[in-house]
């Protein structure tokens, strides 16, 4: 199976090089500069699960190539747009489109660009990072890559892909139900991501305060109430459920929002707090803690684009 991940960064970077170390078909579509730099020092990961020194099959946009059979997409939100305009190139009638962004609106300009049929369902759980020099830096226990068929059907094309996945040093699970996979990591992220970012800290300082956790705990219920008015897939009580994985996390987990605006870089607060903001907003929902995070992101994003 021909697989394309677009970009080398800090996520596809490490589940293509893990499918590459399985010796999988693995090709990583990057910009010149990217492309050079790898070139020169190859593709470096440092992980929990055993350090990898790879030397990957490299493309840019402006190169040709058949269609692949499976496309991973593993950029941030705000870089959607141009990714869907490089990849095109590089797809066919039976390519399957696999996303990995954190939330759910990405989902309809994927499928406007190639098709309700070509895109499947997908999410991940990984702490990586891209250091200075390019390394991708893995820090935690877990590194799952979930997917599957969006209508919840087996498929040959999964069975396919669930064989090229297989046996890599990373976990890629093949779900059923894919759909609330991605709902419930989606409220997962939006108040990790929130928390953290809001309060400057990991997430172990701000639960250890009863304040600290109330507002956790009160987040989780606003962003339950919003997708179970949504109609979203989700289990009744999602908003505990997800407060004890909270709870069970290591004391310096960061989120990767956190550590983008330690960068000074920009963040996903539109499509993740942003989106379902406004859900709220339409179905007249009080979600007091979502407004103050969002203010908080909002207003970091216009100081970095002042500084600039």
């Amino acid at each position: 199976m021909k697989i394309l991940i677009v970009g080398a960064g800090a996520i596809g970077g490490y589940f293509g090089g893990r499918l590459l170390e399985k010796g999988e078909d693995v090709t990583f579509l990057v910009r010149e500069g990217r492309k050079k730099k790898l070139q020169q020092t190859g593709l470096k990961i440092q992980s929990k699960h055993g350090d990898l020194q790879l030397q990957p099959k490299l493309i840019t946009k402006k190169e040709q190539s058949s269609p692949f059979d499976i496309v991973l997409v593993s950029t941030k939100s705000y870089q959607l747009e141009d990714a869907i305009e490089d990849i095109q190139p590089f797809t066919g009638p039976k390519t399957m489109i696999l996303p990995l962004l954190n939330g759910i609106s990405h989902l309809q300009p994927l499928i406007r660009a190639f098709g309700e049929e070509r895109v499947i369902g997908g999410l991940c759980f990984v702490e990586t990072t891209l250091a200075e020099d390019g390394t991708i830096v893995q820090t935690s226990p877990v590194h799952q890559l979930i997917y599957g068929e969006r209508t919840g059907k087996k498929t040959e094309r999964i069975e396919k892909l669930e064989q090229a996945f297989s046996g890599t040093k990373a976990e890629f699970i093949k779900s059923d139900n894919i759909n609330q996979e991605m709902w419930h990591k989606y409220l997962f992220i939006t108040a990790m991501s929130g928390i953290t970012s809001m309060m400057e800290s990991p997430i172990g300082p701000i639960r250890d305060l009863e304040t600290g956790r109330r507002t956790i705990h009160a987040l989780l219920q606003e962003l339950e109430a919003i997708m179970e008015k949504m109609e979203a897939p989700i289990q009744p009580g999602i908003a505990d459920t997800q407060l004890s994985r909270i709870e069970s996390m290591a004391a310096g987990m960061k989120s990767s929002m956190q550590r983008d605006i330690e960068k000074l870089q920009p963040t996903e607060a539109e499509h993740l707090q942003g989106y379902l903001l406004a859900r709220a907003k339409e179905m007249e929902i009080a979600v007091p803690v979502l407004e103050v995070i969002y203010t908080k992101l909002k207003l970091y994003e216009q100081k970095i684009n002042i500084d600039k």
